[in-house]
């Protein structure tokens, strides 16, 4: 993170923040070239290349597997999640004010992924 130059820099210092206090086991890491999260295999990936706020991608592991944790294993009724396939969703807030009213909803869905992974 002290390296990163990025516009929305302190929105993402927020997100990390946000992630890192939905459990003790989460570590950090670089993914992709970007801010990354893991338990026991990494599950977040925040989106640097989004056009407009922040974003980051859940997913269950570095590499493609088979799983059966999908759409209907993540309770989700503040509907952050979009599904890209059946192991990846994206979540994406506007900016810091977008971030800040659904980081208890978006934290209790981090507790459900992490989980699975």
């Amino acid at each position: 993170m002290g390296a990163l130059v990025h516009p929305a820099k302190s929105e993402i210092e927020a997100l990390r923040a946000a992630i890192l206090e939905v459990h003790p086991s989460v570590q950090e890491g670089v993914k992709w070239n970007a801010p990354s999260f893991r338990t026991t295999d990494y599950f977040a990936t925040t989106n640097l290349r989004t056009k407009r706020g922040i974003g980051v991608v859940l997913h269950f592991g570095a590499k493609v597997r088979d799983v059966t944790t999908g759409p209907e294993s993540i309770a989700d009724p503040d509907k952050l999640l979009t599904w890209v396939a059946k192991d990846r969703a994206t979540v994406s807030f506007i900016d810091m004010s977008d971030l800040q009213a659904k980081k208890a909803a978006f934290q209790a869905v981090l507790k459900q992924w992490i989980a699975h992974v």
